[in-house]
C-alpha cells in the first residue's frame, strides 16, 4: 500500500496553477544627442527588430519622447537594458533605456 502522504502531495501539486511570469517593457527615451540611426541600429541588433519595425519605433521615440523596444521576462529585459546601455556608452550617446512592468491584465 502506498504512503497516504505521497497521494496528498501529488494532489496538491497538480491542483496548483502555473502563473505566467510578469512581463517587462523595455523603453527607449528621446534625447537631443543620440542619433536616430543609432537607435535604429540598437533596435535591429539588440532587440532583433526588422528595419521597418525599428524605424517605426525610433519615430515613436522621436515624436512622443518614448518608445517600447520590446516586452520580455525580467531577466531578458534586464539583459537587453544592460547591453543597450553598454553600446550607448561605447558610442558616447546618452541614450536612456529603462524597464517597467507590463500592466497586468484581468482574466475574464
Amino acid at each position: 500500500m502506498s504512503d497516504p502522504r505521497e497521494l496528498v502531495l501529488s494532489e496538491t501539486r497538480s491542483a496548483q496553477k502555473l502563473q505566467r511570469p510578469r512581463m517587462w517593457r523595455v523603453l527607449l527615451h528621446n534625447d537631443d544627442y543620440t542619433t536616430q540611426e543609432f537607435v535604429v541600429w540598437v533596435l535591429e541588433s539588440v532587440f532583433h527588430k526588422s528595419s521597418s519595425e525599428a524605424v517605426t519605433i525610433m519615430a515613436s521615440v522621436h515624436r512622443t519622447g518614448l518608445g517600447v523596444a520590446g516586452v520580455f521576462t525580467h531577466d531578458v529585459a534586464e539583459t537587453k537594458v544592460g547591453k543597450t546601455e553598454q553600446l550607448a556608452a561605447q558610442h558616447e550617446f546618452p541614450l536612456l533605456v529603462t524597464m517597467e512592468p507590463e500592466p497586468e491584465t484581468v482574466a475574464h
